[in-house]
């Protein structure tokens, strides 16, 4: 084996010779030559490799950016849906009036409520209802979390319009609080 290394010693000096090289690279080839595995493995493990401590950091980092993102989606998804759920009260009160100006009053409980803009009423009392109906489809929408509408209406002249807000349920406060036609800031 010694005599091996001894004859590619000498195939690197005279390689050496012919192309000029600092004293270093000549004392690192031979290092080479002689331990591969080890020279190759103590250079790429100095550069190639990360500790413990900043992976750590990083996954840290990633958690704390993720908390971050998906809080701030949750709260905007919300607000997406009351607005949304404000857009469709704004399109019920439209097909309301449509109804307004074609039967000369709201559809009351009695008629059928809601109901009353894609049937005509069972008492008759509208004489020129639209036969396509009020709504699109024929198909009362849903707010946005996906519960019926309510609508109050005893005479014909006013109504209340309203969703229950996120959990369905009479009041509440935030995401749970009612949206209503009757609400000052609608």
């Amino acid at each position: 084996m010694k005599r091996i290394l001894n004859m590619v010693y000498c195939f690197c000096d005279e390689v050496v010779a012919a192309r000029p090289r600092s004293e270093s690279s000549l004392v690192n080839s031979r290092r080479f030559l002689a331990h591969p595995r080890r020279f190759k493995t103590r250079h790429l493990s100095r550069f190639a490799a990360f500790t413990l401590i900043e992976i750590m950091i990083v996954i840290t980092l990633l958690g704390l950016i993720g908390t971050f993102a998906v809080t701030n989606f949750m709260a905007k998804l919300q607000e997406g849906n009351r607005k949304g759920t404000k857009v469709l009260i704004q399109g019920l009160r439209t097909s309301l009036d449509d109804f307004m100006r074609t039967c000369n009053s709201y559809p009351t409980n009695g008629q059928g409520g809601l109901d009353a803009l894609h049937t005509p009423p069972s008492d008759g009392s509208c004489k020129d209802y639209d036969p396509n109906g009020y709504v699109k489809d024929k198909k009362l929408p849903k707010d946005a979390w996906g519960h019926a509408f309510i609508y109050l209406c005893d005479d014909g002249k006013k109504y209340v319009l309203k969703s229950l807000g996120r959990d369905g349920k009479e009041g509440g406060t935030g995401d749970d609080k009612d949206i209503s036609t009757e609400d000052p800031d609608f």
